[in-house]
């Protein structure tokens, strides 16, 4: 069974199994006729256990059929939910599994087609390829080389620790010049922190400069207003004159005293704004971030958020999230939210909630914030917007 798909294929394959030995009755089902209608059956799976009985008959249904059936299973995954994935997942496994213990070939040009087509469902292509491999080794070395930007994280991170490994060779054996080559071709697909850290470490100690703040596309320009008051923790609700118009050059009854916007750039690599070392009180306090981000053309965007505290974002005057809960931990796309940005000046708006309680680890009051692609990748402002307005 494939490490990707083991529990959820064992959960369908008792649910088949009871099926088939008659310990779960099920009420009339017209059974499938077509592979369309098995995968139409099983992508209608909901939640509460809506679908969920014509999808067991369906799965069973659909695992007995042969190798041609693959292709148009993995297609299914595109625009599938989590739970029709699971059951697709199974249904792929069970086929492939017999075909290769028949000694029967599986459609390997087709597989590798498949996973060459980035437009596909991220899990399905590397579903294809974990089979595909295991059948044709050489087909890691023709399709990684050229993952090192693709929309799949698995795939980018594939192509970029083969980067890094020809690097390390190449710095034991050669010149460090072609190292850093190679590191700098590894970090520019480079999403996973892990990975950026070994590079970013590399290049520095052959004397390359590394800028991880616009490597990661953080956003590091703020104007900051605050505090204004969140004792007993009732600011996160209340809807302060941010909210409804920003205007950089105006003044408010703040929580001590009269508030005012001030800019703040942070110099942390990874994009920190510590704010309670820039504002005081930073206990039970609310504080707003301000900025803007500015594209040619509308994009679809993730907006990635770290921070230990309350927060709420505002992206050109639409609340998109908000999340009432302090000191979790915090760590880098600890939240991430799906937006479109359009084309022109887009504006940020954040708020970050303190709270009141007094122990050591309640204290952070800080956030990092940026723009990516659905895989992880920066996206960068046009240059006429990289500061704060």
């Amino acid at each position: 069974m494939m490490k990707h798909s083991w529990n959820r294929a064992v959960t369908t394959g008792i649910v088949i199994g009871f099926v088939a030995s008659g310990l779960l009755t099920l009420p009339a089902i017209t059974w499938a006729s077509s592979i369309d209608e098995n995968l139409a059956a099983i992508r209608a799976v909901g939640a509460e256990g809506q679908g969920h009985l014509s999808a067991v008959v369906a799965v069973k249904e659909l695992s007995k059929r042969n190798s041609e059936s693959l292709i148009p299973i993995l297609k299914a995954f595109d625009h599938a939910n989590p739970l029709s994935t699971n059951w697709l997942r199974g249904a792929f496994d069970a086929i492939a599994e017999r075909t290769r213990n028949q000694d029967r070939k599986l459609p390997v040009l087709e597989l590798e087609e498949f996973i060459g087509e980035s437009g596909h469902s991220p899990e399905a292509r590397r579903l294809a390829y974990d089979w595909l491999v295991q059948v044709d080794r050489s087909s890691s070395d023709r399709l990684i080389p050229g993952m090192l930007k693709d929309s799949s994280p698995e795939f980018r991170r594939d192509a970029v620790q083969r980067l890094i490994d020809l690097a390390e060779k190449s710095h034991s054996e050669k010149p460090s010049a072609e190292a850093i080559v190679l590191y700098r071709e590894a970090l520019s697909g480079a999403i996973d922190d892990d990975q950026v850290k070994t590079i970013a470490k590399a290049l520095r100690e052959l004397g390359e400069f590394v800028d991880l703040q616009k490597h990661f596309g953080f956003l590091v320009d703020w104007q900051l207003i605050g505090p204004f008051d969140n004792s007993e923790k009732k600011g996160f609700d209340v809807a302060y004159a941010p909210e409804l118009r920003i205007d950089l050059t105006a003044k408010y009854p703040g929580k001590l005293s009269e508030v005012a916007w001030e800019r703040h750039a942070t110099t942390d690599e990874y994009g920190i704004l510590n704010i309670a070392k820039q504002t005081a009180p930073h206990k039970g306090s609310v504080i707003y971030g301000f900025s803007t981000f500015e594209l040619t053309k509308p994009q679809d965007v993730e907006i990635r958020l770290g921070t230990p505290n309350a927060w709420k974002l505002w992206i050109n005057g639409d609340l998109l999230f908000g999340r009432d809960e302090y000191h979790r931990g915090t760590q880098l796309d600890q939240y991430r939210v799906k937006t479109t940005l359009k084309g022109g000046t887009n504006s940020i708006l954040i708020k970050i909630c303190q709270n009141e309680q007094t122990e050591e680890w309640a204290q952070d009051w800080k956030f990092q914030l940026r723009v990516c692609d659905s895989a992880g990748g920066a996206i960068l402002p046009n240059p006429s917007s990289i500061t704060a307005p």
